[in-house]
């Protein structure tokens, strides 16, 4: 991915169409990620209004869009979320990036209009919960979900309101940039790294109380002991709560359960050690907890739509990891017709 358009229309929302400058827009070479050739569009170029009562000019058409291998749809007024309503010049293009397999990435309302060009039909896509009936009324043909931050099904990602823009961005660098120089950008944001797709939308306390602080240390060790077996029992003991307590208690402030917390923990350390070392993949397994490289790869495959030798010749970053995955690749191609990669 080089190249990012961002589209926006009067009324646009300024935090969310901040979200995607900020993902896409900004120089961050000094800490050796790649820029993007990012530009702001619009269909007729000019003075674009936000609703917010202040405007930009924007000086590019939709022309850069029609080439970009990232499209943003930045979030637009109830007026422009109808088939009807919705400038046919801006659907055009949502029609032809998906058709030649650019990304396209919606924040908030911006679903609606990747709605209205019809590359959802039959997707799963999701928005604010706010106005998720909404969308489910307008767009029958769409499988809106309206419990998750965001949704990628193929390389359409929808997402909620606000933040969840952000999560989604960050979702998509990790795709492209690999988990290390992802948690980079995430750290110079000060922001978690990775909050899951699946994580829920509205959780119950946004502002815990003082007695949920106690499950911070609890997901610390976690994080430093990944590789065990770790059970809700062993988990709620060391919270010093029931296990119906802490699985309830986890899953309010969270967002998910105790389990997939986990589960995602664990993938993003194997991203990591397939990154930064040349660890084998049955050691990478042990260290992340999956037990085995079968294992590891199924969870790969689930997740993230690839193995994890395809994963480490993408993004590894150290010349002994790309040696490895050199010597992995060539084991592979020697076990030709086998169904399931080598063990490195």
């Amino acid at each position: 991915m080089k190249t990012v358009a961002v589209i926006v229309q009067d009324g646009f929302a300024p935090f969310e169409f901040g979200v995607a400058c900020e993902a896409f827009g900004l120089d961050r070479s000094a800490d050796g990620i790649p820029n993007f050739d990012f530009r702001i569009v619009t269909p007729d170029p000019g003075v674009v209004n936000s609703k917010m009562g202040f405007s930009i000019n924007v000086d590019h058409d939709l022309s850069f869009a029609y080439e970009a291998d990232l499209v943003v749809v930045s979030p637009t007024p109830r007026e422009y979320w109808a088939r009807s309503t919705a400038d046919e010049r801006v659907l055009d293009v949502i029609r032809q990036a998906v058709a030649r397999d650019a990304w396209v990435l919606s924040v908030c309302s911006g679903s609606f209009v990747v709605a209205a060009s019809g590359v959802l039909d039959g997707r799963k896509a999701t928005t604010h919960w706010m106005y998720a009936d909404a969308m489910a009324r307008m767009y029958p043909a769409v499988r809106v979900d309206p419990d998750v931050l965001y949704v990628q099904d193929g390389r359409i990602i929808t997402s909620a309101g606000t933040a969840a823009g952000l999560d989604a961005c960050l979702h998509l660098l990790r795709q492209e940039l690999g988990a290390e120089m992802t948690n980079r950008i995430a750290r110079r944001m000060v922001v978690p790294p990775q909050r899951d797709g699946g994580q829920a939308q509205f959780i119950d306390r946004p502002l815990p109380e003082v007695a949920s602080l106690s499950l911070a240390p609890v997901t610390d060790w976690m994080l430093e002991n990944l590789r065990l077996d770790l059970s809700v029992d062993q988990l709620a003991s060391k919270a010093h709560m029931s296990p119906r307590t802490f699985a309830r208690r986890f899953k309010a402030d969270y967002g998910a359960t105790p389990a997939a917390w986990l589960a995602r923990q664990r993938i993003i350390h194997a991203q990591r050690l397939l990154e930064k070392t040349d660890l084998g993949l049955d050691r990478i397994a042990y260290e992340s907890g999956f037990g085995s490289a079968a294992v590891l790869r199924q969870n790969f495959a689930r997740v993230l739509d690839t193995t994890p030798t395809a994963y480490r010749a993408r993004f590894c970053c150290t010349r002994e990891a790309q040696e490895a995955a050199g010597v992995a690749a060539a084991e592979s191609r020697r076990g030709a017709g086998a169904m399931l990669e080598p063990v490195a």
